[in-house]
């Protein structure tokens, strides 16, 4: 348990509450991701077992539409029994619209047909109640986590100009922030990248000169996190597609996809760090200036060493009589 009286001592007192319950934030949400995941499991093999039919309806169990007809606690040989209307007044508790007399009938003609279970009828929808109740459950404690942790986001200084990064959400930063913590006991952006994992090596034994990596020696879910949104930011964010397109079609030295992304990470935890630090605003164009700079001073860079080149011929040329 941690110390408060240490904590309140230190000056920023504030940030060890607010990136203390984000870190926790980020435990409880895979607790509650690995519990969806098998309620959705048990849910889907109730209806496999019981009315099988019913995916050929919905394709998705988890629609409103869907899940309203699932709240009868009906088997399908107890659905046929149902009015129309009475399956319309039941459908219009959850969904207005889109979803009429027409999927009702296509519902009923299925359960007609359907070759699902009926031993145990009772304790099979016993068993789907209990199933539909702990998903509901398990959906409105991730809707109380979202609403607790975007109030400890609008504590962290640098938060809105990051969300204002096209292709950033705001479980994005949340899971930044969890992963990093204070920004202010970073120095230098490097020291997040080592943290990640997305320092440099190179593969060299002896004489054998290997390919170069990252080392991979940092929290992994920080950088699957940072991987992921830069996938996002390549198909989403203007500066990013253009800074990818750079680093893989350059004529010196061009980057592999991989390599290019994990580049782009890199390139994120600097600007993450800078708004954090500074809280100003990310311009694209102002990205999009520098990756035109870095091909102009790249060309510049090369005519210079070809000029180098030439001089150092002529006078060669000279020193030996001839010219």
């Amino acid at each position: 348990m941690p110390n408060w009286s240490k904590l309140e001592a230190t000056p920023n007192l504030q940030y060890h509450r607010v990136f203390m319950p984000n870190s926790e934030w980020r435990k409880k949400c895979a607790l509650l991701t690995d519990d969806l995941q098998t309620v959705q499991g048990q849910v889907h093999n109730w209806i496999v077992r019981y009315f099988p039919e019913f995916l050929t309806v919905f394709k998705k169990w988890e629609g409103k539409a869907a899940l309203q007809f699932l709240k009868l606690y009906a088997l399908p040989h107890e659905i046929i029994n149902f009015s129309e209307q009475e399956l319309l007044t039941h459908l219009r508790k959850a969904v207005t619209r889109s979803v009429g007399l027409n999927k009702i009938r296509e519902l009923v003609q299925a359960a007609c047909k359907s070759i699902g279970l009926r031993k145990g009828s009772d304790m099979a929808k016993l068993e789907l109640k209990t199933l539909l109740d702990k998903y509901e459950l398990i959906q409105l404690k991730f809707e109380e986590l979202d609403s607790k942790i975007d109030i400890l986001l609008d504590e962290i200084p640098g938060v809105p100009q990051m969300l204002a990064i096209r292709g950033i959400r705001r479980d994005t930063v949340a899971g930044f922030f969890a992963e990093v913590g204070d920004l202010n006991d970073y120095t230098h952006p490097r020291q997040i990248i080592k943290l990640a994992g997305l320092s440099l090596k190179e593969n060299t034994s002896g004489k054998h000169k290997g390919k170069t990596t990252i080392t991979k020696r940092g929290r992994k879910k920080l950088r699957a996190l940072l991987f992921r949104v830069c996938m996002i930011l390549v198909a989403k964010n203007s500066a990013f597609k253009a800074l990818h397109v750079y680093y893989t079609q350059r004529s010196d030295n061009p980057l592999k996809k991989m390599q290019s992304l994990i580049a782009l990470c890199n390139k994120l935890i600097r600007i993450f760090f800078s708004i954090g630090k500074k809280q100003f605003e990310f311009n694209e164009e102002k990205m999009l200036k520098v990756i035109s700079h870095l091909s102009i001073a790249k060309k510049v860079e090369m005519v210079a060493w070809f000029c180098f080149r030439l001089d150092l011929k002529n006078s060669s040329s000279v020193r030996f009589g001839y010219i």
